[in-house]
């Protein structure tokens, strides 16, 4: 066993997490990674609030063991997912951009762990000030919503930077990759893609086969699917984002607005709404937001309809180290055998 400030704070047996990926993080992923021994988190920025309480639950029925569950900090009802969190005993609280001051306070004071994810040293600085319990930090070779700095030199950076647990996260795939992290100083280490490809990820055996097969220059950086820096598989899809003009790429975002209008629920009051809150304060066009809006139709298309002709595929670049599909248990056990093996390794090499 390797104990961590991660593994001491959290209370999970190895310092391995399960980020949560839209349509691919839910109950029954979080709850097979924490009943592993890792830190399972459910996705449920792309689920209602009444699916996300069914989705605590349900991880609650499978598992005693912590886990977590990701929001939006910029969420209008982010106060409400909250609420529940404290309400259900849900262990750790994450999120994808920093969550205000005010909320980070009101879920300390009920227990509730707070870990945010960020993609810079001052965004890191910033949340550790508000007391942020630990972050997870992210380089560029990590899949979804990414920057330009990788994760070798992203890492030392926060770390040399704040006084709490550090997870890296971009790039990670083994126990060789744990061992890495420790070294730089991590607390643990986080994955999505290599957590999307398990036995108990519910992406479809079709897609999950597409990700089996992509090396690790098969991945691109767009900006088109929702105006900003988002890794993804390259397919067909991306690169007719990339190539469409100006009026091609507004009138393929107002027709894919239609459908996710459709899929949502959401009446054309609400998707300007949530348009208009999108492009305060960022340099988007009005095809960048609606595009924004569609990207949860665009990811279900894939993880959820097996379309991955049709959706958006988020990944990592370690996609192309990755050939098999263990389950959560099996991933683990192998990663933390990995670990005490170059752990011992390293020892050797000592005189």
């Amino acid at each position: 066993m390797i104990s961590t400030p991660l593994t001491e704070l959290a209370g999970i047996e190895y310092p391995v997490v399960q980020t949560g990926m839209g349509y691919v993080a839910g109950a029954r992923l979080a709850a097979a990674t924490s009943t592993a021994g890792g830190l399972g988190i459910i996705a449920a920025s792309t689920m209602s609030v009444a699916q996300m309480t069914q989705a605590v639950r349900e991880v609650k029925e499978r598992t005693a063991a912590p886990f977590g569950v990701n929001i939006r900090s910029d969420a209008d009802d982010a106060a409400e997912r909250c609420d529940i969190m404290i309400k259900e005993g849900v262990r750790v609280a994450s999120f994808a951009l920093a969550p205000k001051k005010e909320l980070i306070s009101k879920l300390k004071d009920a227990g509730v762990l707070v870990i945010p994810s960020i993609g810079a040293r001052r965004h890191a600085e910033k949340v550790a000030a508000w007391g942020a319990d630990a972050v997870i930090v992210q380089g560029g070779e990590g899949g979804g919503h990414t920057g330009a700095v990788p994760t070798t030199v992203l890492l030392p950076d926060v770390v040399a930077a704040v006084d709490i647990p550090v997870i890296a996260a971009g790039g990670f795939f083994s126990g060789q990759g744990l061992v890495a992290a420790l070294s730089y100083g991590a607390a643990g280490i986080a994955m999505g893609t290599r957590f999307l490809l398990t036995s108990d990820s519910p992406v479809g055996d079709e897609v999950k086969q597409v990700y089996l097969g992509k090396s690790v220059r098969d991945t691109v950086v767009t900006t088109r699917v929702d105006g900003v820096p988002h890794r993804v598989l390259a397919s067909d899809l991306v690169e007719s984002l990339e190539s469409a003009g100006r009026l091609r790429g507004l009138v393929r975002a107002v027709q894919n607005g239609a459908r996710f209008k459709s899929l949502s629920g959401l009446s054309w009051g609400e998707m300007i709404r949530e348009g208009r809150r999108m492009k305060h304060g960022r340099e988007l066009t009005w095809a960048q937001v609606l595009m924004a809006a569609n990207t949860p139709m665009l990811l279900k298309a894939a993880m959820v309809d097996g379309r991955a002709d049709l959706g958006v595929m988020a990944s990592g670049q370690v996609v192309g180290l990755i050939d098999d599909l263990p389950s959560c248990a099996e991933l683990i056990t192998r990663i933390m055998h990995e670990a005490e093996a170059a752990l011992d390794h390293l020892a050797k090499l000592r005189p």
